[in-house]
């Protein structure tokens, strides 16, 4: 019996972790693209530097407005690369937090991780713990790295399970409803 709540505790808890993802930058793409909502179209916004890529599906979540002031960034693992302007359910599974310089001034900016519902690949991963420790650190890299190329520093400040992504989802949603 106490098995059986342990799972519905799960099956519930993932059930609520489901959010709606807008990619921008699809996995292996140099280029940035940013959506802007003034035009209704995704515009490209940087060219990474040669040899970097994005190591995963990277959108944000619609109708949230997160510290730095743009909708809530996530980073997707899925099996292949969708494109831009693609929008996919994904279970929350972490998140990385993060802050950077902005205007003298340390910003949060923090990455929500997830895996998208239709991943067969993925399909297991329901905790950023559920990945292996070094490609946790490479994603972590890659982000340091590129704002670093940006002349912007960002410090890892950590990294939390489903239960602080949605926290964070919360209070970005809130933020956008606020403004």
């Amino acid at each position: 019996m106490a098995k059986e709540r342990e799972m519905n505790r799960k099956k519930q808890a993932s059930a609520a972790a489901i959010v709606e993802v807008v990619i921008e930058t699809p996995k292996g793409s140099r280029n940035k693209y940013a959506y802007d909502p003034t035009k209704k179209a995704f515009k490209l916004s940087k060219v990474l530097a040669e040899g970097m890529m994005f190591p995963y599906d990277f959108g944000f979540v619609p109708s949230t407005k997160a510290a730095d002031g743009d909708p809530l960034d996530v980073l997707v693992l899925m099996d292949e690369p969708t494109f831009p302007g693609c929008m996919l359910d994904c279970g929350l599974i972490g998140v990385m937090e993060a802050e950077q310089e902005e205007e003298g001034k340390m910003v949060r900016n923090d990455r929500l991780i997830a895996v998208a519902t239709q991943s067969l690949r993925y399909a297991d991963v329901k905790h950023v713990r559920d990945l292996n420790d070094t490609v946790l650190k490479q994603i972590e890299a890659f982000f340091v790295n590129y704002q670093k190329l940006r002349n912007v520093e960002l410090r890892i400040l950590g990294r939390r399970g489903p239960e602080g992504a949605l926290e964070i989802l919360r209070k970005a949603t809130e933020q956008k409803h606020a403004a």
